[in-house]
């Protein structure tokens, strides 16, 4: 089998830009010619390993960077926006859009950006009253989705937060690290059985109300929330100007969200968090334990650990409601969610609001064929009181198959066997398979056959 050659362009022309140099100062940096590097970074030809080991001599480069990015993602979105029956006579065929995500990337956030408008005008439409009596009747990017595509897209990694977050705690614990800050901010921190605010600042009294009521890891979490508006808004500014969002509603959503990757930066700073990851081997209730953490904040860190030069191991990680409705999601790994609608009903995320303080274990194999380890566990957030609201979540966590043995779950799996991985999808929508009897609507792309004189598990057949 040949090597396969790598094209890259698209990345090896935005790592010129971020340095700041022309393409002739580039192509002497790399010691090779301008037509040369003009012809890499339009893809008319690959990226020799020469030019790699310049990238990694010069510039520090992670090459992993050049092989890892937004292309699945992109491939993965674009071919469910075309599933649309507004595009059933025109779809491009999965070589051209996976040209589009390798040449064009700026192309393909613009298609994508353009058909949310078109779906959310629709959505608009089909509920016109309520939306009159807001006052709102214009097409546009959701100021929620906007913001996940920003963290989507940046692989869930901020750096300079991130380093931020490292630096503030330095060597101490988490808890002296924030009773350290609080102090030096002269505010003062109050426990109040609270059901209903988790946590209130009073910028006037210099006071931090947390709710009593609420777990430690969560009270931890949202103090250190509070310290990073306190004490980093110019750097979660400055990071949010470079976003550049369409309205200032997406701003203030993402800068909760930056806030929220401090803390859990802070909770988890990442060089420990990351050699704690590898030597308990991703054992969940282990590194929850050591950090003062919940599960999900643990899964959701795990996510993050995309410092280049310094990745973890790819995961991917979703958090789903009881209807099935992806309330978050990443994936540094070939397996992209769906950007509408929820999971694959064959996927154990479901199941594990069946058996409640139980990880739950998968082998799954999706249409791509590539396999993964998959692993699930509900998350409940009590009210902390009686009749309180009850949230009941499910967190789901999982790697490509060939980093299976890192994860303490994989013990005891025979990951060799073929026939025990589980056949499962994205969404059904752009699923392929044929033969799924948990389908819940047609795939978009193929014709369907109707015989009204035979009904199988299905009320139809997809045709190839």
């Amino acid at each position: 089998m040949g090597v396969q050659k790598l094209y890259a362009g698209a990345k090896l022309r935005e790592t010129r830009t971020d340095l700041g140099l022309t393409q002739k100062a580039f192509a002497e940096k790399l010691s090779i010619s301008l037509p040369y590097l003009n012809q890499m970074e339009n893809n008319h030809r690959p990226i020799s390993s020469a030019v790699i080991l310049a990238l990694v001599q010069e510039f520090g480069f992670d090459v992993s960077a050049l092989a890892i990015g937004d292309g699945e993602r992109m491939v993965t979105d674009l071919r469910e926006a075309l599933a649309d029956p507004l595009f059933k006579d025109a779809a491009p065929a999965l070589l051209d859009l996976r040209l589009v995500a390798t040449n064009a990337p700026a192309v393909g956030r613009a298609f994508l950006a353009l058909h949310r408008a078109y779906m959310q005008t629709n959505e608009r439409f089909a509920s016109l009253d309520e939306a009159l009596d807001t006052g709102e009747v214009r097409p546009g990017a959701s100021p929620w989705e906007e913001v996940r595509d920003f963290f989507h897209y940046c692989d869930n990694y901020i750096d300079a937060v991130d380093r931020a977050a490292e630096r503030f705690v330095g060597d101490r614990s988490a808890d002296a690290a924030i009773a350290e800050a609080l102090s030096d901010l002269e505010v003062t921190l109050r426990l109040v059985a609270d059901d209903t605010k988790i946590r209130s600042f009073d910028p006037a009294n210099r006071t931090l109300t947390l709710s009593s009521t609420a777990p430690l890891p969560t009270r931890r979490f949202q103090a250190l929330h509070q310290i990073a508006l306190l004490t980093k808004a110019d750097l979660l500014d400055a990071t949010l100007d470079l976003a550049r969002f369409q309205s200032d509603q997406a701003r203030d959503i993402a800068k909760i969200g930056l806030a929220n990757y401090f803390a859990g930066a802070s909770l988890m700073p990442y060089n420990a968090f990351l050699t704690a990851a590898k030597s308990t081997r991703h054992d969940l209730e282990k590194l929850a334990h050591t950090y003062g953490a919940s599960l999900e904040q643990v899964a959701h860190r795990l996510s993050t650990l995309q410092r280049p030069g310094a990745k973890g191991v790819p995961v991917f990680f979703v958090r789903v409601d009881q209807a099935g409705t992806i309330t978050k999601r990443h994936s540094a790994t070939r397996l992209q969610f769906a950007r509408y609608g929820g999971a694959c009903p064959l996927w154990n995320v479901h199941t594990a609001f069946e058996t409640p303080g139980q990880f739950i274990r998968q082998l799954a194999e999706t249409p791509d064929g590539v396999r993964y380890l998959c692993l699930a566990r509900d998350v409940t957030h009590g009210g902390g009181a009686w009749r309180a609201p009850v949230r009941r979540y499910a967190i789901g966590l999982g790697c490509e198959i060939s980093h299976a043995a890192d994860f303490v779950y994989s013990d005891g799996l025979d990951t060799s066997d073929a026939s025990a991985f589980e056949a499962i999808g994205i969404s059904c929508r752009i699923c392929p398979r044929t033969d799924c009897h948990q389908r819940s609507l047609p795939p978009l792309e193929r014709t369907l056959q109707i015989d009204h004189n035979r009904r199988q598990t299905l009320p139809y057949d997809v045709l190839d």
